[in-house]
């Protein structure tokens, strides 16, 4: 039976024939299967199967002795060390030849029959992976460009400079925690380094060294960083994009001064990078500057922090809500005082410098000083009230300069206020303030330091006043002294219409003034417009397209009182002068040379509002004129006021001990007593210079009533009459008036 097997199981190799395809063909035929197990194990192995060339690898068993395979059964074939083939007879020809049989397997070539009639697989021809499994893929290293470990500064410095010799200069501190001053002398420059041991500073000495030798990839990049943006003569170079946004950490040159030199210079900007830190670009400059920080003011919610550096012997400053950028403001501040360095604006917030400015005039370093003076102020004089009358939506104030010089400003006047007087109630004595808005009350204020001004000419020392004798009569304002106006938000009317969160849509503004065709914008037709305001409320309204007469038993009857926006009156100071007509009498006109919003600053609705509307007007002869000042925004916006206004006005002229507070609704102090800024306080002052003091309008008798004293002033009247028939060409509405009833007093 063996040998008949071993014959069988040869001829099967050769032939490469199944064992079931055998039994089909013979009944009764062994058949032959897969049985690894380990045979020290009490359990009896898995059967695994072995198709044609396939090797069995997975399991394995310990090796086995000749006494264990002669004690097998007959019908167990061994194919290798601990791996047998079972061949047991079939019990049944019927299922041994079914197709279903899942224990069948095949014998490939490489397999031999033992003696005692098993199949025994060479073993020279097993793989080493039925031994020791199959091999792990290697993971691939990746290749590391460059050095594994970076090479410190003393190593850098002596490829570049070899055999450099370190001195130790001093050794300082006590004895358990020295500190090493070590230098080294590297093309004629001797450069330092400190440690706390010799080799840390040595280590620094030669990194100061190191520094020496840093130069700009390129020169057009070393230009960028030095802000100089000159044209190159290269064609193909990149252009660089328009900056988005306002960001105080890109910087510009400010070699152009004037609006379109300056989008010139950026189109031909070549695209280096991304526009560096203000802290980078003065750390390139100043390498070691130290940071310090100087106050923390404000409340919780809303804290500005004051962080200072010290540059060249200057100590520049910055402020913000929080340390980081105001230590960026204060880097930004060196870099424009020392550097010439601005930082770049998109259109809407490029501050707008009037013709004929100095070129060494920087329009956002006046902003922040202007703003920072009119805020620590108010702060200051707000902290000695109640905390209700501190409470505001809106603030204004006024700065005298000198020559420029930041360390001579005076603050001249702080203002609060959204309101204006309810029409019933109204004073023919002049003692109401009809129009609370800040920016309206600060130039009241500001007329009150004028009278206080030209009084100080009769007194034994002219000499301090800021006025000067004019010709042929009056005074003018001596050269050098300049007014600025800060107002926290941009004034109601046609100024502050837009949205500040749209900024695609309003970039075509300043081209639609001109080309109003091209303007798409649903409230196209409105912009310019004259508006009023709202009576004891906020907001503002288009003017009536005819003639609006009001009529003071009209407004007590019921009728709304109309008062002109701010965007309107801003724009007639800037055609009359912010004196008015009582002072005319003895002055020359005076214009603000700048004016500061503190948020929703937008460029060309500014420019539009308190200007660009009166570039037609005609008939204007000197003094007067059209004023263009100086409009920005600051770099630190004022935050948006939520809620309700509050129903009151404060305000504080230099020379004042305190606050006043007056009822926005009245007019008048709480007491229900008139306030030093009403017509009447005014009018007084007028009173007691008329005729006692020289003046443009020559006086004629006795002092006149109110009214016709400001009728006398001839050109001012003349130059009011040619704004409001220019603005009325133009299609932007007519000028109301206030019922004449109220300037009837004496």
């Amino acid at each position: 039976m063996c040998e008949s097997a071993t014959s069988l199981a040869q001829s099967l190799i050769h032939k490469n024939l199944t064992l079931s395809q055998l039994a089909a063909s013979q009944t009764r035929r062994p058949q032959v299967k897969l049985a690894a197990r380990k045979s020290n194990s009490p359990q009896k192995s898995p059967q695994v199967k072995l198709a044609a060339g396939e090797k069995n690898s997975r399991y394995r068993a310990p090796a086995m002795d000749s006494a264990e395979i002669s004690s097998n059964k007959e019908n167990e074939a061994v194919l290798s060390q601990g791996e047998t083939l079972n061949i047991e007879g079939a019990k049944d020809g019927n299922k041994s030849g079914s197709k279903d049989q899942e224990e069948v397997t095949t014998i490939s070539e490489g397999y031999e029959v033992t003696g005692s009639g098993g199949i025994k697989r060479p073993l020279e021809e097993e793989p080493m992976e039925a031994v020791t499994g199959p091999t792990p893929k290697k993971k691939r290293k990746k290749k590391v460009h460059g050095l594994r470990t970076p090479k410190n500064a003393v190593m850098q410095l002596n490829e570049l400079k070899p055999g450099l010799a370190y001195n130790i200069e001093q050794e300082s501190s006590p004895a358990h925690a020295p500190i090493f001053l070590v230098s080294v002398e590297v093309n004629g420059q001797i450069f330092r380094g400190s440690g706390r041991s010799k080799k840390f500073a040595k280590a620094n000495a030669a990194e100061e060294a190191l520094k020496s030798f840093i130069q700009f990839p390129n020169a057009a990049e070393a230009h960028f960083a030095l802000g100089n943006f000159g044209t190159t003569g290269d064609f193909t170079v990149d252009i660089s994009e328009a900056q988005v946004g306002f960001d105080v950490t890109a910087v510009v040159s400010t070699e152009a001064t004037e609006v379109t030199a300056v989008a010139e210079v950026e189109a031909k900007q070549p695209d280096l990078h991304k526009p560096k830190n203000p802290l980078m670009i003065l750390n390139e400059m100043r390498p070691g500057l130290k940071y310090n920080l100087e106050a923390e003011e404000g409340q919780s919610h809303g804290k500005l922090f004051v962080m200072s550096v010290e540059v060249d012997g200057n100590k520049y400053r910055g402020q913000a809500r929080n340390k980081k950028l105001a230590k960026a403001r204060a880097a930004q501040a060196a870099l424009t005082a020392v550097f010439n360095i601005q930082p770049q604006f998109v259109p809407s917030a490029r501050p707008t410098n009037p013709q004929g400015a100095p070129r060494s005039m920087v329009p956002l370093a006046l902003a922040d000083h202007i703003h920072s003076l009119i805020h620590n102020k108010f702060t200051e004089l707000t902290s000695k009230v109640d905390p209700h009358f501190a409470r505001r939506k809106v603030y204004a104030g006024v700065v005298m300069t000198h020559f420029g010089d930041f360390s001579k400003s005076q603050v001249i006047a702080v203002t609060t206020g959204t309101k204006c007087i309810n029409g019933e109630y109204m004073s023919s004595q002049g003692l109401s303030i009809n129009d609370s808005h800040a920016e309206i009350v600060a130039r009241r204020c500001l007329m009150r330091y004028l009278y206080l001004q030209l009084k100080l000419l009769q007194s034994d020392n002219p000499e301090v006043s800021i006025f000067e004798p004019a010709l042929p009569g009056g005074f003018k304002l001596r050269e050098g002294y300049d007014f600025h106006l800060y107002i926290s938000t941009s004034p109601c009317g046609d100024a502050r219409l837009f949205s500040p969160h749209e900024n695609g849509s309003e970039e075509k503004a300043e081209a639609s003034f001109e080309e109003k065709s091209e303007d798409k914008h649903p409230n196209r037709k409105t912009r310019g417009q004259l508006r009023t305001k709202i009576e004891s409320g906020e907001g503002t309204i288009p003017v009536k397209s005819g003639p609006t007469l009001q009529t003071w038993d009209g407004v007590l009857e019921g009728s709304r009182l109309l008062t002109m926006s701010c965007s309107d009156k801003l724009l007639r100071w800037n055609v009359l002068g912010i004196q008015g007509a009582l002072l005319s009498h003895f002055i020359q006109p005076v214009y603000l040379s700048s004016i500061i919003v503190g948020s929703l600053y937008h460029n060309t609705h500014m420019r539009r509002a308190l200007h660009m509307r009166l570039v037609g007007i005609e008939n204007v002869s000197l003094p007067y004129a059209l004023n263009q000042p100086l409009m920005s925004g600051v770099s630190n916006p004022e935050a948006r006021q939520p809620g309700k206004a509050p129903n009151v006005s404060v305000n504080w002229t230099m020379g004042d001990t305190d606050l006043e507070v007056t009822n926005t609704t009245t007019g008048k102090l709480e007491e229900g007593t008139f306030s030093r800024l009403c017509k009447k306080a005014l009018f007084d002052n007028f009173k007691e210079l008329y005729g006692k003091t020289a003046s443009i309008v020559p006086p004629d008798g006795a002092v006149p009533t109110y009214r016709v004293a400001k009728t006398r002033a001839l050109q001012f009247q003349a130059t009011k009459e040619e704004m409001v028939k220019a603005l009325e060409r133009a299609g932007y509405g007519i000028w109301i008036k206030r019922p004449q009833e109220q300037d009837l007093f004496e």
